[in-house]
């Protein structure tokens, strides 16, 4: 369930698009000084968003520079990152060893289960440094597990257990004055994630037997409008409360990631599974 937190880069401005990658950039270095290069391998775009909102909205000291990379070695490129940038690169890394072990549980990956014992040692210790974090991770993901399939399978309270997880990540302070509208815009966005994650792979997972909380529902195939208008409201929960907090900061960009980055992927399963059908179509009468 990662790669939806991101941005849309087609309807970006020039000023956005360099704290665009400013902030992942950061957040790269962060998790190489942090974690080294196992550590690196993990990054995606999602906490981005996570250290946009948090800086935006505390504004923290930010640090910023020019540096080559092993991944870009010609050219210097722009970074930026603040305290919350090792939050969540920290975050990221916790997140993707438990993804890492659902992937080996489902299908038996080697290549994931060997990244998850390599990052092992260094994520349990995490877990000691974030006991409040990591404790929501690990049990909203075994609820998860009973809720994806069997007797108990039921799409809502599994996208529960994902938004209950979410909120605890964006809940960086306890006692906060924020903390409960970050709370629940974790929340709505986690919820909404987790039942997109569910639109696009049903299909796939209904014909190659994997758990989704959507099988149990028996409803045939999806219906494109009707999924949309199930996850416009889900995810109105998250804009909601984002939009309660006062933020300036990068205050576009966010806007961006919240009402069009977030679907990016959602369209692309579709385009694909239209060509699909397309080309059966073709096939059948030619």
């Amino acid at each position: 369930m990662f790669g939806y937190l991101t941005a849309d880069r087609s309807r970006m401005d020039e000023e956005q698009l360099r704290r665009y990658t400013g902030c992942y950039c950061g957040l790269c270095r962060s998790l190489q000084k942090r974690h080294g290069l196992k550590g690196r391998m993990t990054l995606t775009y999602d906490m981005t968003f996570l250290v946009l909102v948090l800086s935006s909205l505390y504004e923290p000291e930010e640090t910023a520079g020019m540096n080559r990379c092993p991944v870009h070695p010609l050219k210097r490129r722009p970074w930026f990152s603040t305290e919350f940038t090792d939050y969540a690169a920290d975050l990221n890394l916790l997140l993707a060893w438990w993804n890492l072990l659902d992937d080996w549980v489902d299908e038996r990956k080697h290549p994931q289960w060997m990244l998850y014992k390599a990052l092992s040692g260094r994520c349990e210790r995490l877990e000691l440094q974030y006991p409040r974090q990591s404790a929501a991770i690990r049990h909203q993901l075994q609820n998860l597990r009973r809720f994806e399939a069997g007797e108990e399978a039921s799409p809502d309270r599994a996208a529960d257990c994902f938004g209950a997880l979410m909120g605890e990540l964006f809940a960086v302070k306890e006692d906060d004055h924020w903390t409960p509208v970050l709370r629940q815009m974790g929340r709505g966005l986690g919820r909404f994630i987790y039942i997109m994650d569910a639109c696009i792979d049903f299909e796939e997972d209904r014909r190659k037997g994997r758990p989704n909380p959507l099988l149990a529902l028996d409803c045939g195939d999806r219906d494109r409008e009707g999924d949309e208008a199930l996850l416009r409201m889900l995810l109105s929960e998250g804009t909601e409360a984002f939009e309660r907090l006062p933020l300036e900061q990068d205050l576009g960009l966010m806007r961006n990631i919240l009402y069009s980055g977030v679907w990016q992927k959602y369209n692309q399963a579709f385009s694909r599974r239209r060509a699909r059908g397309n080309e059966e179509e073709k096939e059948t009468n030619p």
